[in-house]
């Protein structure tokens, strides 16, 4: 349990992405991926995640270097929580930006699966996107092998909307891959296997 971090490297014909994560950070974050906004809802699950998170990414397509940070994002999660010993494994929270409110829950529970009701009135939020929003969280989800729900309850705004969902993905994600010391390396799961 003492060293739950994880290096991710993927390099394609269309992107390249280095990542470094550590489940048991302090929040801080190096974070370049060339699209600003991503940038800035990466850096919102770091801070409230209390991860540690370092990526450099390049592409030439903005749709293959979301996904492709999603995919690198979920296998470090994956990798750094290794056998999932001791885990609190599923977890919620809501997080109120102005006038938005997001809610997410997610379960880490080695199946991969996503329930998203994400109401963007734009189909871009500050140059991503919004469709990309979606994916880049199904992405994550499936190469996590993690259960993630999440809803925009509602909101105006679109920014405060997509920012609250990271705050609260990040909340969340925070609480489920505590260890809890009650079950002293345990496997959280009645089958013994996650």
């Amino acid at each position: 349990m003492s060293n739950r971090q994880s290096v991710v490297k993927r390099k394609t014909r269309e992107t390249n992405i280095n990542l470094e994560l550590n489940l048991d950070g302090s929040g801080q974050w190096q974070i370049n991926t060339g699209l600003g906004m991503l940038d800035h809802l990466l850096a919102q699950l770091a801070q409230h995640g209390v991860f540690d998170i370092k990526i450099s990414a390049a592409g030439n397509d903005q749709h293959h270097l979301v996904e492709d940070v999603a995919i690198c994002l979920g296998k470090a999660f994956g990798q750094a929580l290794g056998e999932k010993r001791g885990i609190i494994r599923m977890a919620d929270a809501a997080v109120p930006m102005d006038d938005a409110l997001a809610m997410v829950a997610v379960d880490i529970s080695g199946r991969g699966y996503t329930v998203l009701e994400l109401p963007f009135s734009g189909k871009d939020v500050a140059g991503l996107p919004s469709d990309l929003i979606r994916h880049f969280l199904e992405s994550f989800a499936i190469e996590g092998r993690l259960n993630l729900h999440a809803k925009i309850a509602y909101g105006t705004n679109d920014h405060h909307k997509v920012e609250a969902l990271f705050k609260a993905l990040g909340r969340a994600l925070g609480a489920a891959t505590r260890i809890d010391e009650r079950i002293s390396g345990e496997l959280p799961s009645t089958k013994e296997l996650l």
